[in-house]
């Protein structure tokens, strides 16, 4: 008899029981060790320090990082069996390392002081990780199976999921020539280009329903109207962009912002970020290494104001978050998603009913402030992509793997 193998790298993990969700920790883990052998084949000679950058983090501090939040949330916090429903002031038991809180706790160590940190070499941050996740396991073991009861089980995994991304992203914007490693990455796709999508006019549930996983930013669900739309059915392409760039685009002011044109100016963009030329095709360097673009994948590393400013020259707009949703939801209709994270017109903001989870840090601070992007990326765990997950980022980030799609204007 042959027994189905669980599939750890599903949506429906943000259901799963203790011992499926033991054996995902344990996935996270190694997918994580092994962004670390990479970076390892690529930075091992300066002893696994990176050239400092003021919008990254220290490779070696968001390794400890990940191990510092697992024991924060689960070893360390006495209240771990409430849940959502657990006291985030209540004071913590001890690390199991001594300055755990200094080195890796974002309030302690802020974003600037990373790279002066006095971190531990590679072998300690490793042997923390090791420490921290056998003692994670053996409580999980111990634990009653239910929503509350394996919050913070649940949450330090796709914690660890997104700060694997992050590892990918920084690799990008060092030139780190990591291309594919271990196949940690998937493959860009080239879109077949089909007719945009019409929706007709829907009142749509907006938001996650109660039940397993969900992260504070998507509680609750709620109704929207949505009217009549049209959206494309595949990401805006690099032929599609070629077309504004060769159009100048970048030098016409009557496309971007106010905003658009101060970062414009300040970035001296004339292309998407590690884009050498777009004459003869698209060059873009991809970790590393000067790579020949297909023209039909999806355009990447561009900020909100560019796709914001393509959608002006294109005389389209941006969907909304809710008619992304919407659409995705479509997906046998021929709405391909995921491989690009997708800017939407939607400024970041709590959804009605709004219940803040014990991690504060994680949306409430940036509500008002950022963009949502929906989707996933050719870097993203396929358990993360979900179509109600909500990522969030300033408009002029191009560090991460984002693009986006259009809708008929009005």
């Amino acid at each position: 008899m042959v027994l189905d193998t669980p599939d750890l790298d599903s949506f429906q993990m943000r259901h799963a029981g203790k011992d499926l969700l033991s054996l995902a920790l344990m996935d996270a883990r190694n997918h994580t060790l092994r962004w670390i052998s990479a970076y390892e084949e690529a930075i091992g000679e300066m002893q696994f320090v990176a050239p400092p950058r003021t919008e990254l983090n220290p490779p070696l501090w968001l390794l400890g990082h990940i191990g510092w939040f697992q024991e924060r949330w689960i070893a360390r916090n006495v209240h771990r069996q409430r849940g959502t429903h657990s006291d985030p002031t209540v004071p913590r038991l001890a690390s199991i390392s001594s300055n755990a809180d200094r080195w890796y706790d974002p309030a302690l160590s802020p974003h600037a002081a990373r790279w002066q940190l006095d971190l531990p070499d590679l072998s300690a941050t490793k042997q923390y990780l090791a420490d921290a996740m056998d003692i994670t396991l053996e409580l999980l073991e111990s634990a009653a199976d239910g929503d509350e009861t394996l919050y913070f089980y649940r949450l330090a995994l796709f914690h660890e999921d997104m700060q694997g991304e992050v590892f990918a992203e920084m690799a990008q914007t060092l030139g780190m020539n990591i291309a594919g490693a271990n196949g940690l990455l998937r493959d860009w796709t080239s879109s077949v280009q089909r007719e945009p999508l019409l929706f007709p006019a829907t009142r749509w549930q907006l938001g996650s329903r109660r039940g397993g996983f969900v992260f504070d930013n998507e509680k609750w669900t709620h109704n929207v109207d949505v009217p009549e739309f049209e959206i494309d059915a595949q990401p805006v392409t690099w032929a599609k962009y070629t077309e504004f760039v060769q159009d100048g685009g970048y030098d016409e002011a009557q496309w971007w912002s106010q905003a658009g044109l101060e970062w414009l100016k300040a970035q001296g963009r004339r292309v998407p970020r590690h884009v050498d030329q777009m004459r003869q095709g698209v060059m873009q360097q991809r970790f590393g290494r000067l790579t020949r673009v297909s023209l039909q994948q999806p355009v990447a590393h561009v900020s909100w104001h560019e796709a914001e400013a393509w959608c002006r020259w294109a005389g389209r707009r941006l969907p909304s978050e809710v008619e992304w949703e919407a659409a995705a939801q479509a997906y046998s209709r021929g709405y391909a998603w995921g491989s690009v994270w997708e800017w939407t017109a939607s400024t970041f903001r709590a959804y009605p009913g709004f219940e803040r989870d014990p991690w504060v840090e994680y949306s409430q601070p940036f509500f008002g402030h950022c963009k949502v992007l929906r989707g996933a990326s050719i870097a993203t765990r396929k358990r993360l992509a979900h179509t109600k997950f909500r990522r969030f980022a300033l408009p002029e980030r191009d560090d991460l793997f984002c693009g986006f799609r259009s809708c008929a204007a009005p």
